[in-house]
């Protein structure tokens, strides 16, 4: 049969089966590359995980091995850097951690806490301050020195009060004795926008801090009685723990929350002297060589810890709570 008797569908020219090749050869290619870059995706995610376990694996193994092949004593060191809270670097489980591991080894002649903190939680700070005690208990010949740098106040200060001796710098800021609890009110922004705030609660003073309803006076009243209960804690505590040191502990601004100088904190008695992390060792301990037990968390931890606590903060602005601080 010639062809001009076939009929249309049958009749497919050859330029027709060649843009068909091309497209599927072109598909079969973008489908080959999109799996190559999956598997590649995957592939540096594993290599990722890996070091990452390797290292938190290794780390404190290669801490261990540093700390058993010294020969002499030395001075153990602890950092207490930024906000004292938990899950923070600067949290109760990390300090208390590094204190047991400092004071346990028999190569230790001395323990410095090296402070640079604006204070935090009470509670946290609370558990840092006994365990101070109770370990100096545990090892009356290993004495603890407190050495404030930039800044030792509120919560940073308790913890310190619990030590041997305070040093600091003549320009430190050390003190700060007091109790905070801050918030935000937008009942008066509510009422210009119109919007009604409905909370259910089972309780009749459940919702007290909420920053979207006006606030009561005996609700005010009830919670500044917390807040000076936890103010007359910290200076209970600081008064056990700086004892006849505090040149005068009914000085009207002593406890009032002011932070001063470490020149000026001298005179009072909230400090013993003025000098810094390696003259204390130097000088005071007589073992210069500072070794760190500060505990330092892996990567993947501190990443964990973040992204937990970050949405814990967030849900308690967002229920108007935040509880006190010691500032």
């Amino acid at each position: 049969m010639s062809d001009e008797w076939k009929t249309p569908e049958k009749a497919e020219s050859g330029d027709d089966k060649s843009w068909k090749l091309l497209e599927k050869t072109l598909l079969a290619s973008v489908q080959e590359q999109r799996r190559s870059r999956r598997w590649g995706i995957f592939f540096k995610l594993l290599t990722f995980v890996y070091l990452l376990g390797m290292l938190a694996l290794f780390s404190p193994l290669m801490d261990m091995e540093k700390s058993a092949t010294r020969g002499s004593n030395y001075t153990a060191l602890i950092e207490v850097r930024g906000v004292i809270a938990d899950k923070e670097s600067a949290s109760a489980d990390n300090i208390v951690s590094s204190l047991r591991a400092a004071f346990e080894d028999p190569k230790v002649k001395g323990v410095i806490l090296r402070i640079n903190s604006p204070g935090g939680s009470p509670v946290q700070s609370g558990y840092v301050y006994d365990e101070i005690r109770r370990l100096r208990g545990l090892h009356p010949d290993t004495k603890l020195y407190a050495v404030i740098s930039d800044l030792g106040a509120s919560g940073a200060y308790y913890i310190a009060s619990a030590a041997d001796q305070i040093y600091a710098d003549k320009a430190s800021l050390v003190g700060s004795i007091g109790v905070t609890a801050a918030g935000y009110g937008f009942v008066g922004a509510m009422e210009k926008l119109g919007v009604e705030r409905r909370t259910y609660t089972s309780g009749e003073h459940k919702s007290f801090l909420d920053p979207f309803q006006p606030q009561k006076a005996d609700e005010t009243q009830f919670w500044q009685g917390v807040l000076d209960t936890t103010h007359r804690q910290f200076i209970a505590s600081v008064k056990q723990g700086r004892g006849d040191r505090l040149k005068d502990k009914d000085h009207p601004e002593l406890f009032s929350g002011l932070v001063w100088s470490g020149e000026q904190a001298l005179p009072l008695g909230l400090i013993d002297g003025l000098g810094s992390a390696s003259s204390v060792a130097r000088d005071v301990i007589g073992e210069k060589e500072l070794v760190d037990f500060t505990v330092e968390e892996s990567p993947f931890d501190r990443f964990s810890k973040k992204l937990g606590a970050s949405v814990a903060e967030k849900l308690a602005l967002y229920m108007g709570f935040q509880g006190p601080t010691l500032r």
